[in-house]
């Protein structure tokens, strides 16, 4: 008997130790240095409707004095301040180099009110006006900061890229320009948005290998749970993304990293005075914005080493000359191309 229940005592020991050790390798993300920044962070928050919601503002010491704004959105279950240690505080870092303002505002409930159809999280089931609540951030910012209603941008991780994709398509006299990161467009049956109809300076950025927001399209889950419906492939999406700007033919393809495990190549859609639209594809990768300075929980995939998601997604914005962001609907026989 003593050994029998020392047998069933020490299986037990091991189970706990191998639970932790997987617990350590694949839940928890790290940030792996801190950077000095040499600006503020401001917590605060603001009424709409019958709901407070909260942000995080970053303002750079070197504030310029007609500031871009660039509006940060984090994934499901997350906030403003999550994100910021998410993406190693280098959207901030970049803040303080180039002079402007990153908001980090809070979903409701953990979440953005996206443009999926099938969604049971709160802020989808209670049709809560996300576009609404980020308008009303940009005109204040407008308002009390100075900032350029010619710069103002929007990118997101997961389900806040899907939210940044519901922004070009719903406030496109809001934003100048988006960037979704592990995020694609949803199908026809699973889009509960308007249409949209102007174009917009966007990138994609997607691994192949995530194992959340499928690479070649299909269906969105969080491990086999939590069904979010369909999504087209990120190359379908980008191309749709490019005609809605009036951009036919084969896109310019540059590699980013050199080829290894996990490496990165840009997909490019130009057309003359028309807004460009990326699509950077991280062979290899998963559910991940790459930077250097945050490790993220393994269980979410691999990320390139050489790549900075945050740099990359400003340098797209920043190199937007002033006729891709004031521009002029494409005609329908450009949209059919």
């Amino acid at each position: 008997m003593r050994l029998t229940m020392r047998i069933v005592q020490t299986l037990i020991a091991l189970l706990v130790l191998a639970l932790m050790a997987g617990a350590w390798w694949y839940v928890p993300g790290e940030l792996t240095q801190r950077p000095q920044l040499s600006g503020s962070s401001e917590d605060a928050s603001v009424r709409q409707g019958e709901r407070r919601r909260s942000y995080v503002l970053y303002v750079p010491r070197k504030l310029a004095e007609h500031p871009a704004l660039l509006v940060v959105l984090h994934s499901s279950q997350s906030n403003g301040e999550r994100m910021r240690r998410d993406s190693g505080y280098r959207f901030d870092a970049l803040a303080d180099r180039d002079g402007f303002l990153v908001l980090y505002p809070d979903g409701f409930e953990g979440h953005w009110n996206d443009c999926r159809r099938v969604a049971a999280y709160s802020a989808r089931r209670l049709n809560i006006d996300d576009v609404g609540f980020l308008s009303q951030m940009i005109e204040r910012l407008q308002r009390e900061r100075g900032v350029d209603p010619a710069r103002v941008f929007a990118t997101g991780y997961s389900n806040g890229g899907q939210m940044a994709l519901r922004l070009a398509a719903e406030a496109p006299d809001k934003v100048n320009g988006i960037a979704a990161v592990a995020a694609n467009l949803p199908a026809a049956d699973n889009d509960a948005c308007l249409p949209a109809d102007r174009p917009m300076a966007a990138l994609l950025m997607n691994g192949t290998r995530d194992p959340i927001n499928p690479y070649a399209g299909g269906r969105v889950t969080l491990f086999g749970l939590g069904d979010r419906g369909n999504v087209l492939a990120a190359e379908e999406s980008a191309l749709a993304l490019a005609r809605r700007n009036g951009q036919g033919g084969e896109p310019q393809v540059d590699k980013l990293t050199q080829p290894g495990p996990v490496w990165t190549q840009r997909q490019r859609w130009t057309a003359e005075g028309r807004p460009p639209v990326e699509l950077v594809t991280v062979f290899g990768g998963g559910h991940l914005l790459p930077q250097p300075l945050y490790r993220p929980p393994r269980l979410l995939g691999r990320v390139d080493p050489e790549l900075d998601g945050p740099a990359e997604i400003w340098r797209f914005f920043s190199e937007l000359s002033p006729n891709e962001l004031t521009h002029n609907p494409p005609s329908s026989g450009e949209l059919a191309r």
